[in-house]
């Protein structure tokens, strides 16, 4: 079974069912897609989703939703966020691949990834400002480098040996593998 490619074909999502797999939509072709799939999946009529919308306080009429799923009208910021908490989806969710977004479970999965390679960078960028702070002090203090230098290398010695534990279970040391302790 070919997975299709939607692709932006004068201001219409059509599926290009030849089309290579991966080849991703721009967001807002993937918002129109979307809709008409989230909508679908509901069984619910573009009435009903209208009807949804409006009681959700985003005014929308049917022939509006029709005219956005079909690429005859452009969505605003404010209706495709109305359009995310109708279906209970995040809104990045719903600008992403359908492919994709149509799997849930899966889209979460990606949205935790990014959200921890995005919390490992500020963590990063932290432990890089620590550091050069650090140094520049002992940079300024020489007599107590060693030590200091000494007691960050244990410090993190120890949270590696924590964090081995809570993965694997056991003591690193105990293992022969994973960082040991220093004395």
């Amino acid at each position: 079974m070919a997975v299709a490619r939607y692709e932006w074909k004068e201001e219409v999502a059509v599926a290009d069912e030849d089309a290579p797999q991966g080849v991703l939509l721009s967001g807002e072709a993937n918002v129109a897609v979307r809709i008409k799939l989230e909508r679908e999946a509901r069984g619910w009529s573009t009435n009903a989703l209208s009807d949804r919308l409006n009681e959700a306080g985003f005014e929308m009429n049917p022939s509006a939703v029709w005219r956005i799923e079909n690429g005859k009208r452009r969505i605003n910021l404010d209706e495709a966020i109305g359009f995310a908490e109708v279906f209970g989806i995040d809104l990045r969710n719903l600008v992403g691949p359908p492919q994709l977004a149509a799997k849930a479970r899966a889209m979460e999965l990606i949205d935790d990834v990014i959200d921890a390679f995005r919390a490992t960078q500020r963590a990063n960028r932290t432990f890089t400002e620590a550091r050069d702070a650090l140094d520049a002090y002992l940079a300024e203090h020489p007599d107590i480098r060693e030590e200091a230098d000494v007691m960050v290398a244990n410090a993190i010695a120890e949270e590696s040996g924590r964090t081995w534990q809570k993965m694997h279970g056991q003591p690193a040391h105990e293992n022969g593998e994973g960082p040991i302790d220093q004395v």
